[in-house]
């Protein structure tokens, strides 16, 4: 029972965190990873906050996992929920960032802040993300590696964003580098098993 509840509370400080390093990465205003290149280009168009889209999507997502036969855990539901309601509990709070230094700081915590969510979440053992199981789901369907698919979701995603309006900068890129390394780190940290790490997760 103690570790049902220790997970339970890994899943959702994960889930919190995850959603403020989103917030911390938008103040900063050197660009976003490619899903929230697209969460923020739909927020722009649509006059929804950012979290609402987040929550939106990944709804949206979670259908198509239907025709997938993948199965959500409560990781994965929860995930849809939480990480939209704390990133915009976090824009509420973190002022906007004035000079390069000050932004160069907001990316580079939100950028380790959610590699550390992430080992956090996922290594609750508790379901995969919406964004992972869509891309788990796809390369087994298709027999395609997992590296093809999450690159061309991940490049789909990003492309529609950056048309959208989405920020597209060095934080971009920066994240797409030091994520992968990050997360596998952090998984490895807050794992008490093997199986409950995943390759370069999502969200």
């Amino acid at each position: 029972m103690r570790t049902v509840v220790r997970r339970m509370a890994q899943l959702y400080i994960g889930l919190v965190l995850f959603g403020f390093s989103t917030a911390l990465m938008v103040r900063s205003q050197l660009g976003l990873a490619g899903w929230d290149v697209l969460h923020q280009g739909l927020a722009d168009r649509t006059g929804i906050s950012i979290g609402h889209v987040v929550i939106v999507v990944g709804a949206l997502v979670l259908v198509a996992w239907i025709p997938l036969r993948e199965r959500p855990g409560l990781g994965t539901v929860s995930n849809v929920i939480v990480v939209g309601f704390a990133a915009d509990a976090g824009l509420a709070v973190l002022p906007g960032a004035g000079g390069l230094v000050s932004r160069s700081a907001l990316l580079a915590a939100g950028i380790v802040l959610n590699g550390i969510a992430t080992g956090l979440y996922v290594g609750a053992g508790l379901g995969p993300g919406p964004r992972d199981g869509l891309m788990t789901g796809f390369a087994a369907r298709t027999g395609s590696s997992l590296r093809r698919v999450r690159i061309l979701i991940e490049v789909a995603v990003l492309g529609a964003g950056w048309v959208l309006g989405g920020s597209v900068g060095v934080g971009t890129v920066a994240y797409a580098l030091a994520i992968g390394p990050l997360a596998q780190f952090f998984i490895t940290r807050f794992s008490d098993t093997p199986e409950r790490t995943h390759p370069c997760p999502a969200f």
